[in-house]
């Protein structure tokens, strides 16, 4: 059974389970066309304020709730006609964990992670069908600002509401991409089609594909490069154009491609190097994920993103020094 059903209800929610970046920027557009409950670790009113990529605030109502308060309070809600997971990939069988006695086995899941770790496992031992996307929809949450001291201000007049586009988002929509959407097992098309047009119809870009598992291979080899350097080096995209970082770029792409043709994935048409240089370009003034959680002081997707090509180096018995090392110099 393909799974088509559930996830096309109109009236069932969506729960969409992580409100980091990227799980905010989805709930807050969807929102707008369908029942969403955004689960995260901490307290939040009901929405979120998106700062849309052409600069505009608007603010979006929807439902949150702690994970914990979600399952505790599960009979109060729908059965969810989706799941979908925006945890860092370090976190996600854990959520998984505490969400599975509250719903139903089959339940269909869509993966949101980094890196080709979570997703092969949870494909494999998951009841319902699974859908993975790639991604490259921009977006992060503004680091927090210091308080400055206060000052004594006569009550502003006019609308209470005059100072909203001077506040701090929840999340900026630095830049909007293309999602793909598909299943590793090539069984669930007709599912993948249905959850790739209500995203297309938010505004979030999005199509169906029967290669999922490739375009996971060629976002991690994108990733492997750009994340781990920007954040071991702490600069931007951009900056690693710069000549010193040629060679390492250069040898960790000559690792990558080994691998690949060792995996049996099909490089680019124009080649690894010009894919990461096009992406490095194209989102030049962009801090990586990556470079975020070091920032924010949070642990890193160093293990989903760098250890998947390192191990299968070592299963096809391929030398990886420069795939080793940058792993060891980034933190975890």
């Amino acid at each position: 059974m393909d799974g088509q059903g559930p996830a096309s209800s109109d009236d069932a929610p969506w729960l969409i389970v992580g409100a980091g970046a990227l799980g905010q920027l989805f709930a807050a557009s969807l929102a707008a066309f369908r029942p969403v409950i955004l689960l995260g670790r901490h307290l939040a009113q009901p929405a979120i304020r998106l700062r849309k990529v052409d600069g505009t605030d608007v603010e979006i109502a929807l439902a949150r709730e702690r994970l914990k308060d979600w399952i505790a309070k599960r009979g109060e809600y729908s059965v969810p006609a989706l799941v979908v997971l925006a945890t860092k990939s370090h976190d996600t069988q854990t959520a998984l964990d505490a969400l599975t006695p509250s719903l139903a086995p089959t339940t269909p899941l869509l993966l949101l992670q980094n890196g080709f770790q979570v997703q092969p496992r949870i494909s494999e031992h998951w009841a319902g069908p699974v859908l993975c996307a790639s991604t490259t929809e921009a977006a992060y949450r503004p680091m927090p600002e210091p308080k400055p001291k206060p000052k004594p201000k006569p009550e502003p007049e006019g609308d209470s509401h005059s100072d909203f586009h001077l506040s701090r988002p929840d999340v900026v929509h630095a830049a909007a991409g293309e999602t793909w959407i598909g299943d590793l097992a090539g069984r669930h098309a007709a599912l993948a089609t249905v959850v790739a047009d209500d995203l297309s119809q938010a505004g979030i870009a999005a199509t169906a594909c029967a290669d999922i598992r490739l375009r996971l291979w060629h976002k991690l080899a994108i990733n492997a490069v750009i994340n781990p350097l920007t954040a071991s080096h702490g600069v931007r995209n951009g900056e690693l154009t710069r000549v010193e970082f040629r060679p390492r770029i250069e040898a960790l792409i000559s690792e990558i491609d080994r691998i690949m043709r060792a995996e049996g994935i099909k490089p680019p048409a124009a080649g690894w190097q010009a894919l990461i240089d096009g992406v490095i370009e194209a989102t030049a003034a962009n801090r990586s994920s990556m470079l975020q959680d070091v920032l924010a002081g949070r642990p890193t997707e160093r293990d989903a993103i760098l250890w998947p090509l390192i191990d299968a180096g070592l299963r096809h018995e391929l030398a990886t020094p420069a795939l080793t090392a940058l792993y060891r110099a980034t933190l975890a």
